[in-house]
């Protein structure tokens, strides 16, 4: 008996615990700055609405129909479809192993935050705090100098990790509800803070007001469109494992919607927060679409300056930290799922046994970045893992699907159960079929040609160089290409027994 969510608002909150990560927090914001504000908003929503929902609404149906994760639905939709699905799953480990080392590194600065109460005023300590204490240097050298603090946090991140989804839907609907409240609370404290700053609503009106002659910039439609497609956890396994756990009786077409719009509004909410404090600091200008930039290098300078009583400072630090690492775990559990429920549904092992064996084999492959190293092989594997292996697998799940199965099927999964509200045949068909697969596979050949522009290596600048690309970015690449035909050998070793249903063996 395949487990399933105890109830709607589980689904709901756990795929909004997977949709909203760390990227909602700092890199939204970042490229809301970047990109004159509201102009980003506007080219953001648009991208959600073409692209976002309907490639979500895709892959949750089919799952529930099904009932398997990623490689097991694509593989009744079509039988050469599963070496998509292990694409999406070859995604979700090479993702979850550095994602496990960014939750590591927010809860080191968790740990941490109790040094910004002697730091008032000194913008140079607080930017150094991060860089100091990971030992960092910079390159893809340097594996010899090991950080132990951020050892001994990475361990905690793991053990957190495991301990939310032990028990599959059972754990993870129980964790969600406090992992989704608890940083919206956070933020809407730090916004009505911000909100009391000076300056705070210079900061809201760059956030908001648009800069129209932004949207002739191709770089922020580019932005905008991979925000949207790497926020809401497609092409990684984690929402057909999700989807295939709904009972028969979801709403798929509504759900989706919320789950949707509820990441771009807690992004917008975060926007808030960075933008409002930035002003009120004196720091707008000095905002970032970096990421780890944002969070470890630039915020830090901002919390010092924020009041003059060290106090006040530190426990907004202590504040910050703890929403980003409420924001952190659901989404690194989420992919360990995608991964679990895939690899237990192809081989019928034990789910809690897998899950374990996940979290071991990851954390002994994540101590790369307990290094010196650790930063730059991070950047470059999150590099070419997002702009090219996570492109080419939802390009080809909307071709399999779009046009090498019966779309119309999954329209009607789509609108099962729903009365008041059906997705028109026109939005969803269009959009798989067509719009979709021609934006993402744009975004494709942009990513590959500011690459070759740039000489062939990616941070070059930065002191990378075309070997630690090929070790770290290409040989990447190519492992997630060929998991589907590791699976499959694997498969023709133990005699697995394949699963040859059709679509209309499953549901009801």
């Amino acid at each position: 008996m395949r487990e399933k969510w105890s109830s709607r608002s589980a689904f709901i909150l756990a795929s909004i615990g997977s949709a909203v990560g760390l990227g909602n927090a700092w890199r939204f914001p970042g490229l809301a700055a970047k990109y004159g504000g509201g102009a980003f908003l506007f080219v953001y929503l648009i991208a959600m609405l073409i692209i976002g929902i309907p490639l979500l609404m895709m892959e949750v149906s089919i799952a529930r129909r099904i009932r398997k994760g990623a490689p097991g639905s694509m593989r009744v939709v079509n039988k050469k479809g599963e070496s998509v699905g292990w694409l999406g799953v070859a995604n979700g480990i090479g993702i979850s192993i550095y994602y496990s080392a960014v939750f590591a590194w927010v809860i080191l600065m968790f740990f941490l935050s109790f040094k910004f109460k002697g730091m008032t005023g000194d913008t140079e300590a607080a930017s150094s705090l991060w860089a100091q204490t990971i030992k960092t240097t910079g390159t893809p050298t340097g594996f010899t100098t090991i950080s132990w603090p951020v050892l001994i946090c990475l361990l905690i991140a793991w053990a957190l990790c495991y301990l939310c989804i032990r028990n599959g839907t059972t754990t993870v609907g129980k964790v969600v509800k406090f992992t989704v409240s608890l940083p919206v609370i956070c933020l809407l404290a730090m916004a009505i803070r911000g909100l009391t700053l000076p300056g705070a609503m210079t900061g809201i009106s760059k956030l908001f007001l648009p800069d129209w002659t932004a949207l002739s910039d191709s770089n922020l439609w580019v932005d905008a469109i991979g925000q949207v497609f790497y926020s809401l956890s497609t092409s990684m396994a984690i929402m057909f494992a999700y989807g295939s756990f709904l009972d028969d009786k979801s709403n798929v077409a509504v759900d989706t919607v919320i789950i949707a719009f509820s990441d771009m509004f807690i992004s917008v909410l975060a926007g808030i927060v960075m933008f409002t404090t930035m002003a009120g600091v004196g720091m707008l200008d000095n905002m970032s679409a970096s990421g780890i930039k944002t969070a470890f290098i630039i915020y830090p300078q901002a919390i010092v300056k924020l009041s003059n009583n060290g106090v006040v400072n530190m426990i907004f630090a202590f504040v910050f930290y703890f929403c980003l690492i409420t924001l952190a775990i659901d989404s690194l559990f989420s992919i360990i799922e995608g991964i679990s429920t895939a690899l237990s549904d192809k081989f019928g092992l034990n789910k809690k046994k897998t899950t374990l064996g996940i979290c071991i084999v990851e954390g002994i492959i994540s101590l790369i970045y307990v290094t010196g190293a650790g930063l730059a092989v991070l950047d470059i594997v999150d590099y070419f893992i997002n702009s090219y292996t996570l492109l080419i697998t939802g390009i080809l799940e909307m071709i399999v699907v779009g046009w090498f199965f019966k779309i119309d099927k999954v329209l009607v999964e789509v609108n099962r159960n729903t009365n008041k509200y059906k997705v028109p045949s026109w939005w969803f068909i269009s959009s798989i079929k067509f719009i979709s697969p021609v934006v993402l596979t744009g975004l494709f050949v942009w990513n590959l040609y500011n690459l070759v522009m740039g000489g062939g290596v990616y941070g070059a600048a930065d002191g990378y160089t075309l070997t630690s690309n090929i070790i770290f970015g290409w040989s990447v690449v190519a492992f997630i290409l060929c998991f589907g035909f590791i699976i499959k050998l694997i498969v023709k070793a133990k005699s697995v027994k394949e699963d040859n249903s059709s679509w209309e063996d499953c549901g009801n």
